[in-house]
């Protein structure tokens, strides 16, 4: 690279990030992070060679219409891609790329979080010692769900579904998982497959959900499919709020249908989530911290610049999408 590539950044960056950036780019950093309108992106990349986003910016094909003609490469800092219209940026001729590596340990932590907090209710628990501690002890006192022997159901046996699989393990939970097509023996490393959903949510005490939002799976976990899950069961997600429906989730664990959910994504987010998983007790949330550490969202970053690095240099980005 002779010339250094102009990189606009759409938000603040990990100092390691933007180190790195500094480096060999011509960077426009967005210092104040305030979120991008339509406008105010287009403007920004005037004259960008590239761009690398978050999940803030919605990249529609109103917008690549609008984009300009030097933006030839756009990295996503996140791992999931559904804000990217992928036809219309190929359509375009504009390289898109993410960054599905650097989190996976991360998220797969977070699964176990809210799968220990929801089971053991830990949420309620830190809210009675927040206001003040206990006074009455009796046998059935806060009694919660013990995980060891349980089935856990994963729905998505990716990367991060098998670091799941990989940490359940150790508490003695027996693995079951349904995926677009069986990982061969030594992925599933005694894990259980199940060729449809639905036998899937029947055998899951557990159910974790890791898989992608797109058409498909949007509602996915709907009133007759919590119906097939056993009576009592826990529902994780760290995958995308709108894979769940919200009114047949809630009255699912209003009625004690469902014990409890752990959830750190939601539809909506982050300012219009539905009221009524604030109300319920049997709730555990998480404001989308899923890849939240200092390791992990630096990893993020450099992956993407590694993904520019290779075009810049006229190598195959690494994670390329289109």
């Amino acid at each position: 690279m002779d010339k250094k590539p102009v990189l606009l950044i759409t938000r603040d960056m990990p100092p390691a990030v933007e180190a790195r950036a500094l480096l060999d780019y011509e960077v426009r950093l967005n210092r104040d992070d305030k979120i991008y309108d339509v406008d105010g992106l287009i403007a920004a990349a005037a004259g960008a060679d590239a761009m690398l986003i978050c999940g803030t910016e919605p990249i529609t094909p109103g917008l690549l219409a609008r984009l300009p003609e030097s933006v030839k490469i756009i990295a996503c800092f996140t791992a999931g891609y559904d804000h990217v219209d992928l036809a219309a940026a190929k359509a375009r001729g504009i390289v898109v790329t993410h960054a599905p590596d650097a989190l996976t340990d991360a998220v797969a932590d977070i699964t176990l979080l809210l799968l220990l907090g929801a089971a053991r209710r830990a949420g309620e628990g830190e809210a009675i010692m927040r206001q003040g501690g206990w006074d009455n002890i009796h046998l059935l006192f806060m009694t919660g769900s013990e995980i060891t022997g349980k089935r856990l159901g994963i729905l998505g046996m990716g990367r991060i579904g098998r670091a799941v699989a990989k940490r359940a393990r150790a508490f003695g939970m027996e693995i079951h998982y349904h995926n677009r097509s069986r990982l061969d023996t030594a992925l599933e490393d005694g894990a259980i497959w199940h060729d449809d959903a639905e036998s899937l949510l029947a055998n899951s005490d557990f159910l974790s959900l890791h898989c992608p939002s797109n058409e498909a799976s949007r509602n996915f976990l709907n009133a007759e499919r919590i119906a097939l899950l056993p009576e009592g069961a826990i529902v994780i997600n760290t995958a995308r709020g709108d894979v769940v429906d919200d009114e047949a989730l809630i009255a699912a664990l209003e009625s004690g249908r469902l014990r409890a959910a752990g959830l750190d994504v939601y539809r909506g987010e982050p300012g219009n989530i539905h009221p009524g998983y604030a109300r319920l007790a049997n709730t555990f949330l998480l404001p989308h911290i899923g890849s939240a550490t200092v390791e992990t969202r630096s990893g993020m970053g450099l992956q993407a610049l590694d993904n520019l690095d290779a075009f810049f240099t006229g190598k195959p980005p690494p994670n390329r999408l289109v």
